[in-house]
C-alpha cells in the first residue's frame, strides 16, 4: 500500500465520487485514501498464471474472477480495496459493475512494500466480509504461498506450501500445479527473511 495522500478525511461514498475521476487507482481505509504503486513484472505474471486457470475452471458457473482493476468493498471495515485477483459467485456482485462485496476467494500478491499490511491489516479486514472462505498470499521471492482457509467453526487455519510447489483452492474446487503458478517466473527463489537475488 502506498503513501497516504494529504487530504481531508472522507467518507466512503465522498471516495468513490472522487476515486471515479482519478487516472490511478486508490485504496481507501477508514476515511484514509492510499496511493496504489506500480508492481513488478513477476507478480503481475503469477497473478496472470492464477487468472488463467481460475478463469478456465470458472467457465460456465456462476462464478466470475476478476483482477487488479476491480473494487472490493468491506462495509465493516469502511474500506475498498484492489486485490491482485477475487472470485465472486454472488449475484449481487454480477450486478454491480464498480464494486464486488461477497467474495468467496481474494489473492494478494506481495511484495516487500505491502507483504506487512497484506498480511496484517488488510486480512483483519477481508476476515469481515462473511462470503470469504479463502485467502491467498503468494510470494513470489521465495516461490511459496500462504493459504489462510475458514473452517466450519469460522476459525482461519493457514496452509502453507513448499517452495515451488502449487496450491489447492477448496472455495473453487480446483488445484493449480507449480508448473502453472509459477511458469515464466525468472531467477531463484530466495529464503525467508532474505532479499531477491540482485
Amino acid at each position: 500500500m502506498g503513501r497516504a495522500l494529504p487530504r481531508p478525511t472522507l467518507s466512503a461514498d465522498e471516495f468513490l465520487a472522487w476515486e471515479a475521476g482519478q487516472p490511478l487507482r486508490n485504496e481507501f481505509v477508514a476515511g484514509e485514501v492510499f496511493a496504489m504503486a506500480g508492481g513488478e513484472d513477476r507478480n503481475d505474471t503469477v497473478a496472470g498464471n492464477l487468472y488463467i486457470a481460475l478463469r478456465e475452471q470458472l467457465r460456465g458457473s456462476a462464478c466470475r474472477v476478476y483482477g487488479s482493476d476491480v473494487k472490493l468493498g468491506v462495509a465493516a471495515a469502511d474500506a475498498f480495496f484492489y486485490p491482485d485477483l477475487m472470485v465472486t459467485c454472488s449475484a449481487a456482485d454480477a450486478a454491480d459493475r464498480l464494486v464486488k462485496r461477497e467474495p468467496v476467494l481474494v489473492v494478494e500478491v506481495l511484495s516487500p512494500a505491502t507483504a506487512a499490511f497484506d498480511r496484517g491489516q488488510k486480512f483483519a479486514a477481508y476476515r469481515m466480509l462473511a462470503t470469504l472462505q479463502e485467502y491467498l498470499l503468494v510470494d513470489v521471492d521465495t516461490r511459496r504461498c500462504d493459504l489462510y482457509r475458514r473452517g466450519a467453526d469460522g476459525l482461519w487455519v493457514l496452509h502453507p506450501s513448499e517452495p515451488g510447489a502449487g496450491v489447492e483452492l477448496a472455495s473453487v474446487g480446483m488445484k493449480v500445479a507449480g508448473e502453472a503458478l509459477w511458469a515464466e517466473i525468472e531467477g531463484e527463489a530466495s529464503e525467508p527473511g532474505n532479499s531477491p537475488p540482485g
